[in-house]
């Protein structure tokens, strides 16, 4: 778990990160997940930070581990395959996902550089949404050794227009909830044997 100073200077980095134009209207620090809420160039946006106490590779990988390991540790999922004949993620991939609420949504990777970050962004999804997207970065936790400071950041817009502002203040509550017990789970997958060991394969299976 992050130390004290060390969740403060996270804080601070993502203050510095959003000094050319982004602005934060809520940080949450309780418990070893920080969550910011804020908007980017008037898109609403949502970010989640924790230390987990692996190195960035491992911590990549367990961030793509597939079903079934990867409902051990994922409450957010309760489906999820590739599709179009994809059998691992990549960029340009293309993922089916059934939320636990019920909801569906088609997204497809448009970045994917292990093991520092990956992104993606809504092909196909909800209604309500007009976009929406993603990106996930890790990084070497400073001053932990073998430790990894995951952040996991979204951006969306919903729709109609006429209901956004008070569609945007009520989804970002819901997906903010919904986002910090998925990376809340993230960290207790990075400890969990069976989903350490199946990211660990994943690595000894890259390709080259």
């Amino acid at each position: 778990m992050a130390s004290f100073e060390q969740v403060r200077a996270s804080i601070r980095a993502a203050g510095r990160r959003r000094a050319g134009g982004g602005s934060v209207t809520a940080v949450d620090v309780a418990g070893p997940e920080r969550l910011w809420m804020g908007e980017d160039g008037g898109v609403p946006v949502i970010e989640a930070t924790i230390v987990v106490p692996v190195p960035p590779d491992v911590a990549f990988a367990v961030s793509q581990t597939t079903v079934p390991v990867r409902y051990r540790w994922d409450p957010f999922v309760r489906e999820q395959h590739f599709i179009d004949g994809a059998t691992r993620p990549g960029k340009g991939v293309r993922t089916f996902t059934r939320s636990r609420h019920g909801i569906t949504m088609i997204s497809e990777y448009v970045s994917f550089h292990p093991p520092t970050n990956v992104g993606m962004k809504m092909v196909r999804g909800p209604w309500f949404f007009e976009m929406f997207g993603g990106g996930w970065r890790f990084a070497p936790a400073p001053d932990q050794p073998g430790h990894t400071v995951a952040t996991w950041r979204y951006n969306f817009r919903c729709r109609p227009a006429v209901l956004r502002p008070a569609a945007e203040r009520i989804g970002g509550w819901l997906l903010g909830r919904d986002i910090r017990r998925r990376i809340a789970g993230y960290a207790r997958g990075c400890e969990d044997p069976i989903v350490l060991a199946s990211a660990r394969q994943s690595l000894n299976d890259q390709p080259g």
